[in-house]
């Protein structure tokens, strides 16, 4: 980043512009993307192909837990809630 500083300003400050004035320019430009380009490309040896493993079934649910609700026994997965009406003299 310093050598990137460095070319902007001397792109700027050193008179009479010429040829070196586009080099600064040039660096200043492109030096962030090939650092960044060499940053990614560094070696890398912890990369490794893992071994591809078939996935493993779940257990399925009896079907006599379900037998009180047959709603219940259809969808297994399913949570259901019911709200009931409060009593008015119930003051909890």
């Amino acid at each position: 980043m310093g050598i990137r500083v460095s070319c902007f300003v001397l792109m700027a400050a050193v008179t009479p512009y010429g040829w070196y004035t586009w080099l600064f320019a040039a660096g200043a430009i492109f030096l962030p993307y090939v650092a960044v380009v060499v940053a990614n490309v560094g070696l890398d040896t912890s990369a490794r192909a893992e071994p591809v493993q078939r996935m493993l079934s779940a257990p399925v649910a009896p079907a006599e837990a379900h037998r009180d609700d047959p709603d219940e026994a259809a969808n297994p997965g399913v949570i259901r809630l019911t709200e009931t009406e409060r009593e008015s003299g119930d003051s909890s």
